[in-house]
């Protein structure tokens, strides 16, 4: 049976609505406020505990499950191992700033990709198969999240980055495409609207909140406000919460009614399966602290250690490690197909 609503009427509202309302809100208390960047305690709860913690979510999604590493080991374990000679290499040729620019790209790519997959997913539960209206959502999504990076590199620096200063290369772009592009994205907005007006009260509700939400964040976090502390908070509760929703809905579809082991966590309440993921976050960023960046003492000790370039350029591609292979692996574990049979069934997409 077709549903307007991915998982329901309201986790979608709580997963996808709430990280967006609540993205906005603290956008404008931070504005008011005149904070330039995240202070220490909401960067433990965005960073750590939505951002860091749901790359580790792909854990349970592939590592921490014997068979589905048997199935594809050639990307499970080739890639990573594939990734970190070529973080390496990138690291010690260009002095850090090529390795952290290749990443941010692949970041970039990554999250953008994921809001298309979330309008897949949306489109698969709603049982639309119209070519038209396929173009027309993918086009609006793409639109939503490749305009504003449009603007990004066809500006000046800007006073936030992905990782790390000039990781992406501004002025790229040529100003005068802008007019056209911010055009084409308005004329997309509009033939979606005249689509909704048109399908009366058979509303897809669900993919409209998803279309709404990472249009305004996008937007308003990277073209509207020059600021780090905005952009923080727009880019990373509408990616994080969404996906680690996902896992815990997977998770109860591949290991039903499991008593122990990891199945046993996506057994009655969530608390247990994302405690594991904060506590690999902690260790992660507690390593990253004290070896690297050195930015929160107060949490991670404060070990003053200066690594010479020879050890950063072998250490930071692993530390960096779990973020690019989500980034990889992803592109491929969530695909309702042949390539991952009875993941629509984990997933309830079919009743």
């Amino acid at each position: 049976m077709s549903s307007p609503w991915l998982f329901s009427r309201r986790t979608d509202l709580a997963v996808f609505g709430g990280p967006a309302l609540a993205a906005l809100g603290l956008a404008a208390v931070g504005l008011a406020a005149g904070a330039s960047e995240l202070p220490p305690g909401l960067w433990l709860l965005l960073v750590l505990m939505v951002d860091v913690a749901h790359v580790w979510g792909t854990a349970y999604r592939v590592y921490l499950d014997g068979q589905e590493v048997r199935r594809r080991p050639w990307l499970y374990l080739g890639g990573p191992a594939g990734l970190y000679a070529l973080g390496a290499a990138l690291h010690a040729w260009g002095g850090g700033l090529l390795f952290w620019r290749v990443l941010a790209y692949g970041a970039v790519f990554h999250f953008v990709r994921q809001q298309y997959g979330w309008m897949r997913l949306y489109r698969r539960r709603a049982g639309e198969r119209d070519v038209s209206g396929d173009w027309l959502d993918g086009a609006l999504i793409y639109a939503a999240t490749v305009v504003p990076l449009l603007h990004w590199h066809a500006g000046p620096p800007r006073a936030f980055h992905w990782f790390v200063p000039g990781d992406f290369v501004t002025g790229l772009v040529p100003a005068g495409v802008l007019p056209a592009a911010d055009g084409g994205y308005l004329a997309l907005l509009a033939l979606y609207a005249a689509r909704a007006v048109a399908a009366g009260r058979a509303q897809p509700w669900g993919k409209h909140l998803l279309l709404g939400s990472t249009a305004a964040c996008w937007w308003l976090g990277i073209v509207t406000f020059d600021s780090d502390y905005v952009f923080s908070v727009t880019n990373v509760l509408i990616h994080g919460v969404p996906y680690l929703a996902l896992v815990w809905r997977y998770g109860q579809g591949r290991w039903p009614g499991a008593q122990g082991g990891v199945g046993g966590l996506f057994r009655g309440s969530w608390v247990p399966f994302y405690a594991v993921l904060v506590v690999a976050a902690l260790l992660e960023e507690g390593l990253w602290d004290n070896l690297v960046w050195h930015d929160h003492p107060g949490y991670f000790g404060g070990l003053d250690l200066t690594l010479p370039p020879l050890a950063l350029a072998l250490l930071v591609p692993l530390l960096a490690l779990p973020q690019a292979v989500h980034y990889l692996t992803d592109g491929f574990v969530w695909r309702v197909g042949g390539d991952n049979p009875g993941l629509a069934a984990r997933l309830r997409l079919t009743d």
